[in-house]
């Protein structure tokens, strides 16, 4: 869109050789009007709202000073050229203070005109890129803080947050969660028939807006958390125990009532224990959740129920999930996924929060651990989308194995990839260095570091990760292997066993081998011999006795 163009010009000849002589069209302009005094002009300029006014200074009836003063207080984005026959800094001072942008003296040719004006749109353009920056960043601002709000809320419902950090973060926020009693309500709708696997969106908004109108208008004090359509968990404060389970109860019964008589939804509503303390609002969510588990369509109060008494809290473990990135292998994952991941199958399946709760925080573990060695989570695992997608094709505990078992792998594999292209050489390089000098009791770290060209602190953190052991734990291990074969197939010294194997100081070693294998090096060989003679009288008698 053109910017618009308003002049303001008492002499005709002046008005006329402006508007004649300015190619607007070219210079991304539009000539929307004139007037020959700032009385006149006014009206116009109200009616018309240009983005750029040139004006006179010098006019009958209302000059171009005061028409400034009246358009910079009405209408503030203007942009205002000032024309000025008199070389007067007075002018130029007043015009300065208006805040006008260009002051031009006549007479002014086309080519000073333009360029102007040229200086005015991009200023108007650079204006325009900082509004709608600002805008920008304020609803990023917005989504931001909706965002940490409804993480907050779910650490809150979920894991338990320790109070003081609960506070803090809560005050941040401007959510005031403060009071003397918590009590935890489970909304999950479906509809009508109780087939989960249906999905209406226009009916679940229409619940979901339902809930959140009557909660806004309960007298009671309430914080809602949504995550998704078919889930809403009501955070209830009060004054007493009593208190907060007559108006979970009451809201309950309402909210049911108002959204199965306006919806083709059902509601399963499930009400947990009140509790005193912040770190305690999880145990009433999984009570509130636990009561709703086979039922459709029913309101439960923890403890209606003879399951509902004894619920124990799921605690998903997410550095559980970092160290099987690090350390762990393919073959572990079924080991991993039956210890942190299939415990948490029902209640996944049963509630999408949940499930929703699980998967962000093994995505998330995941796509750091990517970040941190350099890749893109989105070449290397593509199956990872958004969440809320991936989640509505998981209905059974197998699909919830299926796709922990992409991500995790896929993570897996590039760390693999990783290692076998960037340190797999360096790390056998190391090894080979230490296999055939661990006999000099001087080896160091820094000489096997120097070896393979890396900093001593840079190939020990190295080393670690990717072998899963220290270098002092692999060059002992090293040497004790070789120890335990001395020891087996020779009748050398202890003290002579242990130069070999590069230490000085036989007590030193024996202590050393002993706090390895659990034995003193004399245990050992004795050990060994015994079995070796046993061995010996075993095949002695098979053979004598005919293998009877």
């Amino acid at each position: 869109m053109p910017y618009k163009v308003f002049l303001v010009e008492d002499e005709i000849v002046a008005r006329e050789g402006i508007r004649d002589h300015i190619n607007w069209q070219a210079a991304g302009l539009e000539f929307c009007g004139e007037a020959p005094d700032g009385e006149i002009a006014l009206p116009l300029i109200r009616a018309i709202k240009p983005d750029i006014l040139i004006t006179d200074i010098r006019m009958p009836f209302v000059d171009g000073l005061e028409l400034c003063r009246i358009v910079r207080g009405s209408m503030p984005w203007i942009k205002i050229i000032i024309l000025s026959g008199y070389d007067e800094f007075s002018y130029a001072q007043e015009a300065i203070k208006l805040g006008v942008t260009e002051y031009l003296l006549k007479p002014i040719g086309a080519r000073d005109l333009l360029k102007a004006l040229k200086k005015v749109t991009i200023q108007i353009e650079q204006e325009k890129r900082r509004k709608e920056s600002l805008r920008e960043l304020e609803d990023q601002v917005k989504d931001s803080q909706a965002l940490l709000r409804e993480k907050f809320l779910l650490e809150l419902v979920l894991r338990g947050t320790n109070a003081i950090e609960a506070l803090e973060t809560s005050r941040r926020l401007e959510i005031d969660i403060i009071a003397r009693y918590y009590l935890l309500i489970f909304i999950k709708a479906v509809l009508g028939g109780g087939n989960a696997r249906q999905f209406d969106y226009h009916a679940y908004q229409k619940t979901k807006s339902i809930i959140l109108e009557l909660v806004d208008n309960y007298p009671g004090d309430i914080i809602p958390l949504t995550k998704g359509l078919e889930e809403t968990v009501l955070i209830l404060k009060g004054k007493s125990s009593e208190q907060v389970k007559r108006d979970g109860y009451r809201l309950s019964e309402l909210i049911k009532d108002e959204v199965e008589g306006r919806t083709q939804c059902l509601l399963t509503i499930g009400i947990g224990s009140p509790k005193e303390r912040l770190e305690d609002i999880s145990q009433s969510f999984f009570e509130a959740l636990a009561s709703t588990r086979d039922v459709v369509g029913e309101i439960r109060v923890n403890g209606s129920g003879s399951e509902t008494d004894k619920v124990e809290l799921p605690k998903f473990d997410r550095s559980a999930v970092e160290k099987y990135l690090k350390y762990g292998d393919r073959a572990d994952f079924n080991q991993f996924f039956d210890t942190h991941i299939q415990q948490f199958g029902q209640t996944a399946l049963h509630s999408h929060i949940f499930m929703n709760y699980i998967f962000i925080d093994a995505v998330l573990a995941t796509a750091n651990f990517i970040d941190d060695l350099g890749g893109d989570v989105n070449k290397i695992i593509p199956e990872i989308e958004p969440v809320e997608r991936l989640l509505t094709r998981i209905q059974t505990i197998d699909q919830i194995y299926e796709q922990t078992r992409v991500i995790l792998i896929g993570a897996l594999d590039f760390r693999d990839s990783r290692a076998s292209g960037q340190y797999a050489k360096m790390i056998s390089r190391a090894r080979d260095y230490i296999n055939s000098h661990y006999t000099d009791p001087g080896i160091s770290l820094s000489a096997v570091a120097e070896y393979v060209n890396l900093s001593p602190s840079h190939f020990s953190a190295v080393f670690s990760r990717e072998t899963e052991e220290t270098y002092k734990e692999y060059l002992t291990r090293v040497r004790i292997d070789k120890a335990k074969e001395l020891l087996r197939t020779t009748a050398l010294k202890i003290f002579e066993i242990s130069n070999r194997i590069g230490y000085s100081d036989p007590h030193y070693f024996s202590s050393v081998f002993k706090k390895v294998t659990g034995l003193s090096p004399t245990e050992f060989r004795t050990c060994v011999q015994t079995d070796s003679n046993e061995a010996a009288k075993t095949e002695f008698l098979q053979k004598t006795t005919g293998g009877l």
